[in-house]
This record gives structure tokens, sequence and C-alpha cells, in this order.
């Protein structure tokens, strides 16, 4: 069983401290046996930073988008009145109610703290608790899944660390800022999503890079060694700490030598 104390030990350990702005992407089952589960991370967390401390996740969503891996998932076999109704009952995006998707127990926990403040993208948000919390989240335009417009770039601008706390660098979000700015024409696509804007449901289009993570864990092995990150455990599960400015940074170069239009 790892308990409370544990947590704090390790997590100190690996250079959680006051006042930092930190986003985690996180996997509870990793850790091990957690005492009391992912409330448990997440206190032990929030009291590390203490009160002048922000703790960002990330809660995307894909149910209510038609572009997504997950709708062609779902939808894979159906007839064309099965994809129908499957469709019309796809749900809005609501900030306050909707849940994260594949974003793990540990974010939900931090998106359903009172408190918590969620940014408005329909597929991309993330969510914050403490004093930063309504910089990092407010302003996510709609064209503007990871990119300037987003909590990323405000994390940037915040100096924040990253947490993978049982996670690969194929979950670290950051990078995709970098696919922003490595190239002043990076590919685009269109992305659709349902939205309630106070008129009830509706189907948003609109175009954006197209984000790839298919390159991230070669762009992270690379990244480990820069002397940037900090390595340790965290109960069973291996976890990294590391500026976020440094990863991006490094992504921008990566990609510019590494990816090809």
């Amino acid at each position: 069983m790892i308990n409370n104390a544990r947590l704090s030990r390790d997590l100190a350990a690996l250079g959680i401290g006051p006042g930092q702005v930190v986003l985690m992407h996180s996997s509870l089952s990793r850790l091990g046996h957690v005492e009391s589960g992912a409330g448990t991370v997440v206190a032990v967390l929030r009291e590390l930073l203490g009160g002048d401390g922000t703790l960002t996740v990330p809660t995307g969503t894909s149910a209510n988008s038609d572009t997504s891996p997950h709708y062609r998932g779902a939808t894979a076999g159906m007839s064309p009145d099965e994809i129908a109704r499957y469709r019309s009952a796809m749900p809005a995006y609501d900030p306050r109610t909707t849940p994260s998707t594949s974003m793990g127990v540990i974010a939900e926990c931090v998106r359903t703290l009172p408190g918590a403040l969620r940014s408005a993208h329909p597929q991309t948000s993330f969510a914050a608790i403490g004093p930063r919390a309504a910089a990092i989240t407010g302003g996510h335009a709609r064209d503007c899944l990871l990119g300037e417009r987003s909590p990323l770039a405000r994390l940037y601008d915040a100096g924040a660390l990253i947490l993978l706390l049982g996670v690969g660098y194929d979950k670290c979000t950051a990078f995709h800022l970098a696919e922003y700015r490595y190239t002043s024409d990076p590919p685009r696509r269109g992305y659709r999503a349902v939205v309630d804007d106070g008129q009830g449901p509706r189907w948003c289009e609109f175009v954006d890079v197209d984000v790839d993570v298919s390159d991230f864990e070669a762009l992270g092995a690379d990244f480990d060694g820069t002397g940037a990150v900090r390595r340790g455990r965290v109960g069973a599960a291996e976890a990294r700490l590391f500026p976020l400015i440094a990863a991006v940074d490094y992504a921008v170069d990566w990609f510019a030598t590494h990816r090809r239009r």
C-alpha cells in the first residue's frame, strides 16, 4: 500500500515544491496500490505546491467529435442508419460537466475539484486549480487546439514544469505547442465537434494544425539526454519532471530537423 507520506517523499525528491506551476500527465495504475486512490495523489501534490502553486491537467474530450479516433472506433462496422442515430445522440461539450476522455482518473479528480477551472475548447481542454488557474485556462480559442491561444502557451509564459507520472513522452501535450512553432506553415486540417453556445447543440467546424503524436516517443528519448529532465520513482511508477519551456524549445528544433512536409 502506497500512502500519503510515501507519495509526498517521492514527489518532493523528484523536485515538486511550493509555488510551482505544474502540468501533470499521469496513470494511477502505474503508481501501484495507492491508499484512497486518485484523491490522495492530488491532495499530496496540492500540499507540496502550497497556496501559491497551480496544478494543471489535460481534460480533452473526443466523444463529441466526428473527426477523432474515438468516433472512428465507435462507429466502425455501423450501418448508415446506426451512424445517424449515434451522431444525433452525441453530446455537446460543456466545460462544467463533460467528462474527459482517456485522460485518466487523476486528471478527472482535478477537473472535479471545487474551485477548479476548465478551458473552453470542445476537444482539447485543460483544467487547473490554484492562483494562476484563470490565466491558464482563459481565452482558449476554438480554432486553436494546442497553440498560441491555448493553455499550453500560457503555461509556457508561466515557466511551468511538466510532470510525467507513470506515463511516457507520447502523452506530453506540451510537444504539440512546438508543432505550431517549428514552421511558419504547419500542416493543417479540418475538425468538427458538437458545441452549445446557448442556442442548443450544433456542429462546429474549424481548421487548425494537424497535430500528430506519432514521433513524440522518439523526440522524448532525445530530449531525455539533454540534462533537463529529473527522473525518479513515485510509488511504483517511473516519473519525470522538467521545464516546459525547455521541452517546447527543444521540440521546435527537433521537428524542424526530423519532420518532413
